[in-house]
């Protein structure tokens, strides 16, 4: 991880955007499956974290959500858009958990030690994700407001389960992403 400044580099903003690019181009496969967008965006928002610093994962947090309504809006977010910014809040206590369990230099190199480290923080972060995203938007947005007659009603378990456990799930598939990004990245760097 970087030293965390307060002022971004060229380097900083310029891989942000490569991020951005990757979690936009990935959206266009959202309405496929969440297991294939989820953690593109989430292993892009720990990795801006990683390889830029708090602010630009911060940024690719917001940002992703609103490119994802433009570029393939589920039925559930037309009905209730108060989901937007509670799931801007999920990738953010992702990013800065993240950042807060990993405040030392992410080393993933192939020790059981590190290897068990990495999991175990990575695990804490995920699960922060999911719980917030679950009791914001499973247990409080989506009973709430969720129209009693239509047909999304009768699929409100579901919706549930997609931001709640799912959102642990793929931030945890995200996180196997990062890992395997950074060993290489790492051991291309030393050869």
């Amino acid at each position: 991880m970087n030293d965390q400044k307060s002022n971004l580099t060229t380097r900083d903003i310029a891989l942000t955007a490569i991020l951005l690019a990757i979690c936009i181009l990935s959206q266009i496969f959202k309405n496929l499956s969440i297991f294939i967008t989820g953690p593109i965006i989430n292993a892009c928002i720990v990795l801006a974290v990683f390889e830029a610093n708090l602010p630009c994962a911060i940024i690719l947090s917001i940002i992703t959500p609103i490119t994802a309504y433009f570029i393939a809006a589920s039925p559930l977010m037309m009905a209730i858009p108060v989901i937007l910014p509670l799931i801007m809040l999920g990738n953010i206590v992702l990013a800065v958990v993240s950042f807060l369990l990993f405040k030392k230099n992410v080393n993933v190199v192939n020790t059981q030690n590190k290897i068990v480290s990495f999991s175990w923080k990575a695990i804490v972060a995920a699960l922060a994700k999911g719980i917030v995203m679950g009791l914001t938007i499973s247990l409080w947005v989506i009973p709430t407001f969720l129209p009693a007659e239509g047909p999304l009603r009768e699929n409100m378990p579901v919706f549930q389960m997609t931001f709640s456990v799912f959102q642990f799930i793929t931030a945890l598939i995200g996180f196997g992403y990062v890992f395997v990004v950074l060993a290489v990245l790492r051991k291309t760097a030393t050869e």
